[in-house]
């Protein structure tokens, strides 16, 4: 039995603790999973972690051992105190009852930077719930922060999406944000019976590496973003008549037009488009209105 399992029991009849379902808990009890997502976060002894959802703190643990700080960001106060008595010993953890959403994290890495110039890297681990997956990574990697990494253990379905090549099949609209931000890996997959209770669906880990520089140069990457969040509105639509509803292009003609210039074939869909076309398409789009 793996150590994880024992204690996760231990800690729930103790407590007489039960996975919340309104939060999306799900306690992950193999002890391989845990080891293969700390390292594949590549946690060093000057890193300062942030873990996002340490439930009962078996990852944290883990954790604790390898990086300099841990702050346990988690809503749920009944594992507050679980945490607080677990690690009493360790003076390197800090654990903050607050809804990641709603927690300043540029002002919380700012202050710890402050108070330990010892601290090199800053990175994010994470086993997410799956009805918030979305919002916190877009938090994590649009509002630059200063961090190095990601690292989370989501469904898979999503998971893949999100570490899909841009202008692939398997791509959506967040590809593109992701790609153009990170550097996106697949550490593993991890079956929903190394978990307690177990989801219905398979989840995986992947890794975010926080680009130097994005992945493209754009002359405005909100109005990039907006296309394509606009083509992929009507993914099975061709990108001109997908652009032409949501009113991107004023009319059919302008989008052709705008395709041909950039030698794309007027009948290509969102899907088969790269972010290096999206990127030319708007500064093409760009240049247009600013000419008007």
């Amino acid at each position: 039995m793996d150590k994880a399992l024992e204690e996760t029991k231990y800690l729930m009849k103790t407590n007489k603790i039960k996975a919340n379902k309104k939060l999306g808990q799900n306690f992950l009890i193999d002890d391989q999973a845990l080891q293969d997502i700390a390292n594949g976060a590549d946690i060093q002894e000057k890193d300062l972690v942030i873990e996002i959802g340490p439930g009962l703190g078996s990852l944290t643990k883990i954790l604790l051992e390898k990086a300099r700080k841990v702050i346990c960001v988690e809503l749920d106060k009944k594992m507050i105190n679980i945490l607080h008595s677990r690690f009493i010993m360790f003076s390197n953890l800090e654990i903050i009852n607050q809804d990641i959403l709603k927690l300043d994290l540029k002002d919380l890495i700012s202050q710890e930077r402050e108070k330990d110039n010892e601290i090199q890297n800053v990175k994010v681990v994470a086993n997410l719930p799956y009805y918030i997956t979305t919002p916190i990574i877009m938090k994590l990697i649009e509002n630059n922060l200063g961090i190095e990494s990601i690292t989370v253990m989501i469904q898979k379905e999503v998971a893949d999406r999100l570490i899909a090549i841009p202008g692939t099949k398997e791509a959506g609209a967040i590809t593109y944000t992701v790609y153009y931000y990170t550097e996106p890996t697949k550490i593993r997959e991890v079956e929903n019976s190394c978990f307690i209770p177990a989801p219905e669906v398979t989840s995986e880990v992947i890794k975010l590496k926080i680009r130097e520089c994005p992945a493209v140069q754009v002359k405005d990457v909100r109005v990039m973003f907006n296309i394509i969040k606009s083509a992929y509105m009507q993914r099975r639509k061709n990108i001109v008549n997908a652009l032409t509803n949501v009113g991107v292009f004023k009319t059919k003609e302008q989008g052709i037009q705008m395709l041909k210039k950039l030698g794309l074939r007027e009948d290509i869909r969102a899907e088969k488009l790269s972010i290096e076309d999206f990127a030319r398409l708007t500064d093409l789009f760009v240049n247009d209105i600013q000419k008007k």
